[in-house]
């Protein structure tokens, strides 16, 4: 039987099944998108498919310091829009 890989989310910290999470893509170009297929090239990192867990990840600059990188509040708005509109 093959197992389930486990991710944590980025905003609360709970281990999960991969599948269960959104992951945000970070390419060669610095361009940040949400993989929903979890095969998007790219540094990842996964968050719960809740708002709740988005501004969490927000405030205490989570994205940022798992891409090592400033993120433009369009960003944001662009995850937040993603995960509310579901």
């Amino acid at each position: 039987m093959k197992s389930v890989p486990q991710r944590t989310c980025i905003g609360c910290n709970i281990k999960k099944d991969k599948k269960d999470f959104i992951r945000i893509v970070k390419d060669n170009q610095n361009n940040i998108s949400i993989d929903r297929t979890g095969k998007a090239n790219g540094r990842g990192a996964y968050i719960c498919d809740s708002l709740e867990c988005l501004e969490k990840a927000i405030k205490n600059k989570k994205i940022e310091k798992s891409f090592k990188m400033q993120i433009d509040e369009a960003v944001y708005e662009n995850l937040r829009g993603v995960i509310s509109g579901k």
